[in-house]
């Protein structure tokens, strides 16, 4: 096997998006720690009438055809808490290591495990970006989605269990009226005004907080990044192309004029990437197309799949329908809809570093 040079591990540290991307506004991502939902904060609400259930992690594996996928109605009950121990990477011979290791590798995921760990990374080095027309394709390909895989199931875990919270509150809790803040369901001049939400603010609410299919999102990382060579990954940890008009963004080279003064979003980490993604899906204007099917898709426990929302994307690219197609044949040849059916281990997370480090 040809080895690679000692950061190659970056190199799953994907890039940003096309300058295609166009209806996509300055996100602005709550740091708010007191915002932070975790599993003790839905454990005690057994009673509660909620589409996202807790239950141990034999139970995500029974996905039913024509049926809502499991891992997007359940939450683990043992879902680990501990920092992530840090593994050091120097080649691609050692992440497949760790991959086989894992038991998240080819010959497991044909045999139907869809079993995937708790794996984050910090950054993408300019090696990656220098080397990777010279990893052969197959190999870039399976790094690239078996790295982006974990970031994507962790950020809609995060959204699980704000939706389970939010559906087992009152209008009136602290926190469900900081995620209204959060989705831009109000502002912040509303929120220091009322004491509770509207019936109407509440369905507004759990019509954004949901998941977006794995498949769908990991065909528009790859899009997107260029598998990961757009310097936009390098110099700000972009995966998607948001664009942010607040002056802070990395400066495109060709800058479209009659759009004003904007940038590319960046951000502290991938992981960081992936949630304001889903965040902008979840309240841009432009999205809510999606957002309707989804709800329409769960509300009938139908799958909500990334080759049917895809269809609703016609105005994440000036493409429009050629950017669609192209979506969904990524997701057809790479068999990117058996990601739909994965979930998280329980097993204690990882975050990769290089071996430099």
């Amino acid at each position: 096997m040809k080895m690679i040079t000692k950061p190659f591990w970056a190199l799953l540290v994907i890039g940003i998006c096309s300058a295609l991307t166009y209806s996509i506004f300055s996100l602005s991502t709550d740091n708010d720690e007191s915002l932070d939902i975790n599993l003790a904060d839905v454990k005690n609400t057994t009673d509660a009438k909620t589409d996202i259930k807790l239950a141990p992690l034999n139970a995500f594996t029974d996905n039913e055809p024509d049926q809502l996928q499991r891992s997007f109605s359940l939450i683990s009950d043992n879902r680990p808490t501990q920092k992530p121990t840090k593994v050091p990477i120097y080649s691609l011979d050692s992440i497949k290591d760790l991959f086989d290791s894992l038991n998240y590798n080819s010959q497991s995921w044909q045999q139907g495990n869809r079993e995937v760990p708790r794996l984050t990374f910090s950054t993408v080095t300019e090696k990656w970006q220098r080397n990777a027309k010279n990893i052969p394709v197959d190999e870039k390909k399976m790094i690239f989605f078996r790295l982006m895989a974990p970031l994507i199931l962790l950020s809609n875990e995060k959204m699980l269990l704000e939706r389970r919270y939010i559906e087992s509150k009152a209008n009136s809790d602290e926190k469900v009226i900081k995620l209204a803040l959060k989705y831009k369901v109000i502002d912040e001049e509303t929120r220091q005004s009322i004491e509770s939400l509207s019936d109407e603010q509440r369905a507004t609410l759990l019509n954004r907080v949901d998941i977006v299919p794995p498949s769908l999102v990991l065909a528009q990382a790859a899009e997107e990044s260029g598998w990961a060579t757009s310097r936009f990954t390098i110099e700000g940890n972009a995966f998607f192309g948001q664009w942010d008009f607040s002056g802070n963004g990395m400066v495109p080279k060709q800058q479209r004029t009659e759009l004003g003064n904007y940038g590319i979003a960046k951000f502290d980490s991938p992981l960081a990437s992936v949630i304001g993604y889903l965040i902008n899906i979840n309240t841009n204007q432009a999205y809510q197309k999606l957002r309707d099917l989804r709800a329409k898709l769960r509300e009938k426990n139908a799958p909500i799949s990334g080759l049917e929302l895809a269809g609703t994307l016609d105005k994440y690219s000036e493409r429009g329908q050629a950017y669609i197609d192209s979506l969904r044949a990524m997701i057809r040849y790479n068999g990117l809809d058996q990601v739909d059916e994965a979930y998280l281990s329980d097993a204690n997370p990882i975050h990769l570093i290089t071996g430099s480090q």
